[in-house]
């Protein structure tokens, strides 16, 4: 039997650490490149459609958007990287508000890192991943668009992708949008470490 899902309520967006909500609760940040799924993914969660805006357009997500959880946790999209038709000056921007929020965001448990299924590990993945390890940031992987594959080819893609990581995640989920795959485990996920906030995932001083 499926569980009610917590409460999911847009609360903000922002680029600057310093003007996002009070980090008085456990936070998860989604990432991955812009056409990983990550609206989706996060539609699926709260079981609602319309709360994170999708587009055929990669890029779209262009702040940091966060979304309160029930009462004990924040939900941040973080703006996709890879396939963005964005000026240079708007990268760079990106880039130094991300590397900000991975490093000074004290309530950061986990990020949960996206990645399609049927590619092979992309330079920019393994880029991000290490931009995780050198915050000391507590990540997890999720696997999209799980239905596009066959059990037998998922095996062979994760075991690749997992291999070629820098350092390894704390887990990893499989993940549909379209059949709903993974929406138990991952919300488990998220309440079970928001519990032992604020000692979950933190970077170490």
């Amino acid at each position: 039997m499926k569980s009610t899902p917590p409460p999911f309520v847009y609360v903000s967006s922002q680029l600057d650490v310093q003007k996002m909500p009070t980090p008085d609760r456990a936070e998860f940040a989604v990432a991955g490149r812009s056409n990983v799924g990550k609206s989706s993914l996060i539609n699926m969660l709260a079981g609602h459609k319309g709360l994170a805006r999708t587009s055929g357009q990669p890029g779209k997500t262009q702040t940091i958007n966060h979304y309160q959880v029930g009462n004990q946790s924040y939900l941040a999209d973080l703006p996709g990287y890879g396939y963005a038709r964005v000026s240079q000056n708007m990268r760079s921007e990106w880039s130094k508000h991300l590397k900000a929020y991975l490093s000074k965001r004290s309530n950061l448990c986990f990020v949960l890192l996206l990645i399609d299924c049927r590619v092979e590990p992309r330079p920019n993945d393994l880029e991000f991943a290490r931009l995780l390890a050198q915050n000391q940031r507590s990540f997890a992987i999720i696997f999209t668009k799980t239905d596009k594959l066959k059990s037998t080819a998922l095996k062979k893609q994760t075991e690749v992708f997992l291999s070629a990581l820098p350092s390894p995640p704390q887990c990893h989920f499989f993940s549909s949008a379209q059949t709903g795959r993974g929406r138990e485990e991952i919300l488990k996920f998220i309440a079970e470490h928001a519990q032992s906030f604020p000692s979950a995932g933190l970077p170490v001083d």
